[in-house]
Parts: C-alpha cells; structure tokens; sequence
C-alpha cells in the first residue's frame, strides 16, 4: 500500500531519473504531487527526461541536476547545488546504477561499476545527511539487486581495480550491490534515533539498458530472458512502495524483494563484514558520517 498524501509538496531526489526504473519512480512521485528532482548524467538525455515528466505528470514542481555518479567531483558539486536550491530533503533514492565491459576504471582510477553503484551513491547519501536529518522523518532508498548474493566471499582491501573479463565483470556488478547493502545496514544503525530510515530493495529483473551495449555471451543471454524479464513501470512499483508506504515510516535496515521484506545474504548481515565495507567507503569517498 502506498499513500500519496505522504510525499505530497516533499522534495524527493532520485538518481539515474532519465529512463529505466528511475523514470518511472520519478513519474509515479510526481504524480504523487511530489517535488521531484531528477539527477541525471547527460543533460540532454535529462532535459528530455524533464520535459516529458512535467508533461505526463502534470506537475510544474519537477527539477533536473546534472551529476555523473562515477565521479567524486561531480557528485559533491551536485550535492553543493542541492544545498544551494533546497533547504530539506525527504527522500533520496539512490537508483542510479550499470555496469561495464573489463578494464572500464572511473575517473578517480576506481573500478567504474563499484565507482557509480555504490561509492558513488554513498557518497551522495553523507553528503546530504544533514538536509535528510533536518527533514525527519526523511527515507533514503538504495536500489540494489538480487545479483549481490553472487558474492560469497569479499575482502575490501584488495577489491581488483580492473575486471579484465567478462565474467568478473559480471562479479564486479554483484560485488558493487553487496557493498550497497552492507553499507546500507552499517548506515540504518548509525542512524537509529534520528527519524532517517534507510532501506534497500531488488526491482525485480527489469528489461532496461542497465548494462549498456552488451557483447558476446552477455549478449546471448540478455537476449533470452528479455521475454521473462518485467517492465520498467513494474521494476519502479517496489521502489514507490519503499518511498511512500506508511507501514514503513519506522522500519529501517532492511532489504525488499516483491514490496516484502526478504532476507538479505548472510554476507551483507556480517557484522565484520559491515564494519569493514563501512571504513573502506569511508576512505574512498574521504568522507564521514556526521
């Protein structure tokens, strides 16, 4: 169950809003008569994006920021930009997210898929915290995937900085979205008692261009479970439901699959490993929790 009357006038920032899942919970929000502010990675790509959403919406209170999450840079002037035009912020939900062919590095010399999926959108999370905690109860939402149960094992401290083939590339996405949650876990108990919940939650598997121009065996695959993948109006329904139901207002530190609460891998439930995930983010952001 979702309550529109929650996010109503609220400013609600999504990233990777321009298509895929992230149009869609952009569009639901704002039809929600919510303040949208879409953040987006090519301008033009997001300017279209902004138009359209105004006009299917028919909401005027929908703005667009520029910032490409694989960049430290240009996700702390992003974030200066929101503290600059907004004096709260009531929902953050990190959407933005891909992967990459082997040997792909991020402008910071990091592996680009762990760079834009996770250190990216943790950055962007402690960097607006103080908007967050001054808007409580705020949410933050970390759209993760399934694919980080893929990971059985993980040392932080010598995470490869290139995948050099398909299939660690294909482990470097999992990796990322394990980092996600575990991080996610570690942040939910760092923020008990401040009226901030932070959730993560699998879409579904969604037919979007998430892993760009795919080659090869890639290729092949996608190709076969298109027909069984669902669309990207039903991959944005869990995302709305985290965003908006009021059975969760309280509820924090948790991983949804199908608008329930599922059972995250045991991985991510480490305290150790959490503790760690926490302090190495910590150093390859240069940022700390405040």
């Amino acid at each position: 169950m979702t309550s529109a009357n929650s996010v109503i006038g609220k400013v609600c920032i999504i990233t990777g809003a321009n298509g895929g899942i992230g149009a869609e919970t952009a569009l639901g929000l704002a039809q929600m008569g919510a303040h949208v502010v879409m953040v987006c990675r090519n301008a033009d790509k997001g300017q279209m994006a902004l138009t359209r959403l105004r006009r299917e919406s028919g909401n005027s209170n929908v703005d667009l920021l520029i910032a490409d999450l694989s960049s430290q840079a240009s996700v702390r002037e992003m974030a200066k930009q929101v503290h600059e035009k907004y004096s709260r912020v009531d929902l953050l939900i990190n959407n933005a997210g891909g992967g990459t062919g082997a040997g792909t590095l991020s402008a910071d010399g990091i592996e680009f898929t762990v760079a834009t999926n996770h250190l990216g959108a943790a950055l962007l999370t402690l960097l607006l915290l103080d908007l967050l905690k001054a808007s409580a109860p705020s949410r933050i939402i970390n759209v993760s995937s399934e694919a980080h149960k893929s990971t059985k094992e993980i040392d932080v401290h010598h995470l490869p900085a290139v995948e050099r083939n398909f299939r660690s590339g294909m482990q470097a996405y999992g990796r990322s979205k394990l980092l996600m949650n575990a991080y996610t876990f570690a942040l939910a108990a760092k923020l008990e008692g401040t009226g901030v919940t932070c959730n993560c939650l699998h879409p579904g598997v969604v037919a979007t261009n998430i892993f760009g121009k795919p080659k090869g065996v890639m290729k092949v695959i996608l190709a076969l479970m298109r027909p069984f993948m669902l669309n990207v109006k039903q991959g944005a329904v869990v995302s709305l439901w985290a965003a908006t139901a009021p059975e969760l207002a309280n509820v924090s530190g948790k991983y949804f699959v199908q608008s329930k609460e599922a059972e995250s891998s045991p991985l991510s439930r480490d305290p150790k490993v959490q503790t760690e995930v926490w302090q190495w983010t910590g150093e390859m952001i240069g940022q700390r929790f405040a």
